[in-house]
């Protein structure tokens, strides 16, 4: 956990309105007290190693937003037509449940409000996907295994 996350947790914090709260992980265990508009504060951190590992993750997040750039652009030209099914959550997609399953949907599928088009899978956790709307699946844009962020664009769908 580096500075600037533990700055951002003191004013969360402080304008939640908390008395105390309390983080222990690893390798830092943090008390923040509030009240009386004086803000308490205590580290520990007893091993600096393990913060070094959270470094090397967090660097290829930056980098999803840009190779994902081309797909919402290209989705913006037919967003006349189609309707966009966007990813609900961070994790990673898969489009089928199971690796010897089929897919959930493919490009011609038709699809009716409440089917599963996609799992997103966030901390081991597997989310069915739902779509919202009724249609055909007209472009599948992204690829399976692959991370998305939260209100990435998944599908394009044809309403009519």
């Amino acid at each position: 956990m580096d500075i600037k996350e533990i700055q951002n947790l003191i004013k969360f914090v402080a304008k939640s309105g908390a008395s105390e709260v309390k983080l222990e992980m690893e390798d830092v265990k943090i008390t923040i007290k509030t009240g009386s508009g004086k803000t308490e504060t205590t580290i520990v951190q007893a091993a600096p190693m393990a913060g070094i590992p959270q470094v090397p993750a967090a660097v290829p997040a930056p980098q999803a937003p840009v190779s994902e750039a081309p797909a919402p652009v290209a989705a913006s030209n037919d967003e006349d037509k189609y309707i966009v099914v966007k990813s609900p959550i961070i994790g990673t997609f898969y489009r089928k449940p199971a690796p010897d399953k089929p897919n959930f949907v493919e490009v011609g599928t038709d699809i009716n409000t409440g089917d599963t088009v996609c799992v997103i899978e966030a901390m081991k956790l597997f989310n069915e996907i739902e779509s919202e709307i009724s249609g055909k699946i007209v472009k599948v844009l992204v690829d399976d295994s692959t991370p998305v962020e939260f209100d990435q664009p998944l599908f394009l769908v044809d309403p009519s």
